[in-house]
């Protein structure tokens, strides 16, 4: 490896999605890019997303799938730079994929494959990265640009890029330091909380349904705004699964989740109907066409109900315990935290941010990008979205 480098154009901090996309494109116009990360390897959480698949963007991808106090912001970068885009860099470099589902993309082989293609495309602009550097200090310089100290040495850089994310995963190395720095110039932090998270339920609860860890049903979760139709997963701990991760964003501590546990599907007027064609059918049986018996046995448990052929129950009756067993209302006692959280709510205002170019509105030459930023994206791809689009409009821009 070469000696450290004293001097950059653009100088990065933060080897993730955003950081080396970001790199490639400033080095690609010419410009001495430089990226660096207190880790000792680049692209940890691209790594382990998507279960080892990593789920690099959505068909879908549009800016209502985005949470930000200033909803409008995201909408620029994710224009200029689209899903397309960066199918189109995934295609260049002979990287099978496939949709999963709801547009989610994923590699066929394994998440490798989008950091060999960063890495990629990183060497073709000529960037360098560094891992293991800590950064001490950064120093505004007069009349622009910056000197960074670091555990490797001093930069001098023309422009600064903050990649360093949220502070989801603190094991895979996330720290709340681009907030620091954010601070450290002035801007104003929007208050971050973990999100796309499973919920934890209390000792009773969670004692209620000892059973179940490991079972999944097709449910539709609201709360608040959030309306997301997808798998609950039932875990040791509460519940999870990508309905749960989905609406935890929309959560906030004391609310109540409503979970219709079947559908598309009036559990009323269908249990009427049963009755008429298998009148001697129990209850749990014709429920156990909907759900799995340890579930049916769960929802009947948690009703207070007992199962009875469906000859003697009124259709008024029916009709009665159908909409009860329909909805399941629920208040978490909390989330899982950082810990597993995929990414974090909130971060630097972007009221205070260029959102044609991610530049600083109070310090000229300080960019921010991906998730450090108020921006975060829905689950399924999303939050690379923002990565790649946000680090795409500082690349063509430092």
């Amino acid at each position: 490896m070469t000696d450290f480098p004293t001097q950059a154009d653009v100088l990065i901090i933060g080897a993730g999605a955003a950081g080396l996309m970001c790199a490639a494109v400033a080095g690609k116009r010419g410009r001495s890019a430089l990226v660096l990360d207190h880790a000792n390897k680049v692209g940890k959480k691209i790594l382990m997303s998507g279960g080892g698949r990593c789920n690099f963007t959505n068909l879908y991808t549009a800016p209502d799938n985005f949470y930000s106090e200033n909803p409008h912001f995201c909408k620029s970068a994710l224009a200029r730079y689209t899903q397309w885009d960066f199918i189109a860099l995934v295609e260049k470099h002979g990287i099978p994929y496939h949709e999963k589902t709801l547009g989610q993309l994923f590699c066929d082989n394994k998440s490798r494959d989008i950091v060999d293609l960063l890495l990629a495309e990183c060497r073709t602009a000529k960037a360098q990265i560094r891992t293991r550097c800590d950064i001490q200090r950064i120093e505004p310089l007069q009349p622009k640009g910056f000197e960074v100290h670091t555990s490797l040495g001093k930069v001098v850089c023309e422009s600064l890029v903050i990649a360093t994310g949220g502070l989801s995963i603190p094991t895979m190395g996330a720290t709340g330091f681009g907030y620091d720095i954010a601070r450290q110039f002035g801007h104003n932090l929007i208050p971050t909380r973990a999100a796309l998270v499973p919920f934890t339920l209390n000792k009773r609860a969670l004692k209620r349904q000892a059973e179940l860890p490991g079972t999944s049903l097709a449910v539709t979760a609201d709360c608040g705004e959030g309306s997301f139709h997808e798998q609950m997963l039932f875990t040791h701990k509460g519940l999870s699964g990508p309905a749960v991760l989905q609406i935890s964003s929309h959560w906030r501590e004391g609310d109540a989740v409503a979970f219709d546990l079947t559908p598309g599907l009036d559990l009323g007027e269908w249990l009427t109907e049963q009755k008429v064609h298998k009148p001697e059918s129990h209850l749990r049986t014709v429920l156990a066409e909907l759900w799995s018996k340890k579930l049916v046995q769960f929802f009947l448990q948690l009703n207070g109900l007992e199962s009875k052929p469906l000859k003697q129950y009124h259709e008024s009756a029916l009709r009665e315990l159908g909409s009860k067993l329909q909805t399941w209302t629920l208040t978490p006692e909390g989330t899982e935290g950082y810990r597993t959280a995929e990414v974090t709510l909130g971060g630097v205002d972007t009221n205070e941010i260029s959102s044609r170019s991610m530049e600083s509105q109070k310090q000229p030459g300080l960019y921010f990008i991906g998730e450090v930023l108020d921006v975060t994206g829905w689950l399924g791809g999303f939050n690379f979205q923002w990565a790649w689009a946000s680090a795409h409009a500082a690349g063509t821009e430092v």
